[in-house]
């Protein structure tokens, strides 16, 4: 990289995104998924956070692939919107038609982002859906927490990547 190049692109992001600036990029990883309801699976994923400059969001983009096959899984996009005071709004529209209006908090000197759906929409079963993303030691992981008609709040999905 040139001399001054991170610099510019240091400067180049939005002041309300720049707590969170350790999350731009491409991470990719393996995670795993359980639920009561379904029989556990394994997974490759890969995860981008993406930001213009003059505007205070980060585009979100994940998409996962069966680990033994390779075949196409899941994926979702949203947008999140961290506010000055740590906490963020985040919303996530999943390609199985369900979409998710969460809120929380960001301390990245912890390297944490604790999510809380406030709204699932267009879903039958699912009633709450929480998320934890944890930075550190040049690692993105996280844990999906879900609770439907049937069961409890409870992990459903845990996930570790690295940046690329």
């Amino acid at each position: 990289m040139a001399a001054g190049t991170a610099n510019l692109s240091e400067k180049m992001v939005h002041p309300a995104v720049k707590p969170l600036s350790d999350l731009l990029g491409t991470w990719k990883g393996e995670g795993e998924g359980f639920f009561p309801t379904i029989s556990s699976f394994n997974y490759s994923e890969e995860l981008q956070f993406t930001h213009s400059p003059n505007k205070p969001v980060i585009a979100y983009s994940q998409k996962t692939w069966n680990l033994k096959s390779g075949q196409p899984m899941h994926s979702e996009s949203g947008y999140w919107r961290p506010k000055p005071d740590g906490t963020i709004e985040v919303v996530i529209a999943q390609s199985t038609g369900l979409v998710e209006v969460q809120k929380g908090t960001y301390d990245m000197k912890e390297g944490v982002v604790k999510l809380k759906s406030e709204l699932v929409g267009n879903a039958s079963k699912v009633k709450e859906i929480t998320r934890v993303f944890k930075v550190e030691n040049c690692e993105l992981s996280y844990v999906v927490e879900m609770a439907t008609s049937l069961t409890d709040l409870q992990p459903h999905l845990r996930a570790s990547l690295k940046k690329l």
